[in-house]
């Protein structure tokens, strides 16, 4: 699932504010969706067409159900990736690798992407298409606009829906999917398949949700275009030396593969790639846990989706159906439970750092204040907060 700000509509429609006196969120649901048909009708749609897209929308109570329970996401890097990665997804992987052998080599050749990258979003994503969602997507996409949590992403997927719904590929009374309005067997948003969906089988339309071409094809066109680069990395595990200043893993610092090599990071497995290419070090749960070195693709993968270990989980996922072994899960040290967490993430915030708000989640904004305090009280500076540390402060 990937949350974007991006929201592009086709050149002719550009990007227009919404109607002055439109409600941004929040207040009387039908005048809520006035608002977003007036502001269609501004950018360009026909009001017959607006009209019938939203004629049986309707509030879900069900979405906003399912948005505020994300509790998995809370889950630390070894709990998460073994329960996301099953020897059944694994077996599966590599019989569909076979399957689909000929649009895997032509998504490669064509976009760069390899694909390990594809499996482990299509494994995660809806295991490998079986469960794709039964949200209707137009109510799914109005409810989260509405709700006052995260309008200004929502919002813009509403006007990319009805373009999508303009050209024959969505219907609003019919097209289903996740909870937060993402559709097919890749889950990709109205605005990604507007600006990346592609007809991977050449029938004429892009159907993301029964043709594995569309999907597969779609999703490595959206990679490409949001930087992935060709035949490079993306993520290996490594073993870091006893002695490594701390300080500099994580995701805010990049250094050359060669300095990390000078400064004693090996490959846990077969060679790192040559050359001065930037680099990082990430510690999923701390020195004592898993790590990785990851390069310039790895961050692109943000863009499908915003959460730290999920990324993560599928990188790593992405390089076992490559070959590559179960990483080394070391002894972490124990981390903080839910309560705990918000607790530490407001204690942080009341020193003045910028955790991204307090919901019990380890996100990349905490993770570099946990790191910050950490060097502070003289602790090891690895990101990875435990009872220790919400003691000291």
């Amino acid at each position: 699932m990937r949350i974007t700000l991006a929201a592009a509509l086709t050149c002719a429609l550009g990007v227009i504010a919404a109607p002055a006196l439109a409600q941004s969120c929040g207040g009387n649901f039908n005048s809520f969706v006035d608002g977003l048909k007036a502001e269609a009708v501004q950018r360009g749609h026909p009001a017959s067409d607006v009209d019938a897209f939203f004629r049986n929308v309707r509030q879900e109570q069900s979405v906003l159900n399912a948005d505020r329970r994300q509790g998995i996401f809370q889950r630390p890097f070894i709990d998460f990736s073994r329960a996301l990665i099953s020897q059944n997804r694994m077996d599966q992987g590599r019989r569909n690798a076979e399957r689909h052998a000929a649009i895997f080599q032509r998504a490669q050749q064509t976009f760069g992407v390899p694909r390990g990258i594809l499996m482990a979003f299509w494994a995660f994503e809806t295991d490998y298409g079986a469960f794709q969602g039964d949200f209707n997507t137009v109510n799914a996409l109005v409810t989260l606009a509405h709700d006052c949590r995260r309008p200004e992403l929502f919002r813009p997927q509403v006007m990319s829906a009805i373009m999508l719904y303009r050209q024959g590929g969505l219907d609003p009374n019919r097209t289903t999917g996740a909870w937060a309005g993402e559709i097919g067997m890749v889950q990709k948003l109205p605005s990604d398949i507007l600006a990346s969906g592609v007809d991977g089988d050449g029938d004429g339309r892009i159907d993301l949700q029964n043709s594995v071409a569309d999907a597969l094809m779609s999703g490595a066109s959206m990679l490409r275009n949001k930087g992935w680069q060709a035949n490079q990395p993306w993520l290996h595990e490594v073993a870091i030396p006893a002695g490594l200043d701390l300080r500099q893993t994580g995701l805010e610092t990049q250094l050359t593969i060669a300095d990390w090599q000078r400064m004693g990071v090996q490959p846990r497995y077969g060679s790192l790639p040559g050359g001065n290419m930037p680099a990082s070090i990430i510690l999923p749960q701390g020195h004592r846990g898993p790590a990785f070195m990851i390069f310039p693709n790895f961050r692109v993968l943000f863009e499908w989706n915003q959460s730290f270990t999920y990324i993560v989980t599928v990188g790593y996922f992405a390089t076992r159906l490559e070959g590559a072994p179960v990483y080394a899960a070391g002894n972490p040290e124990p981390g903080l439970n839910d309560g705990q967490m918000r607790d530490l993430q407001q204690k942080l915030q009341s020193r003045g750092y910028d955790v991204g708000g307090v919901d019990g989640i380890l996100g990349a904004n905490t993770r570099v204040a946990v790191q910050q305090i950490q060097a502070q009280l003289g602790m090891p500076a690895d990101g990875w907060p435990t009872p220790e540390l919400l003691r000291r402060l």
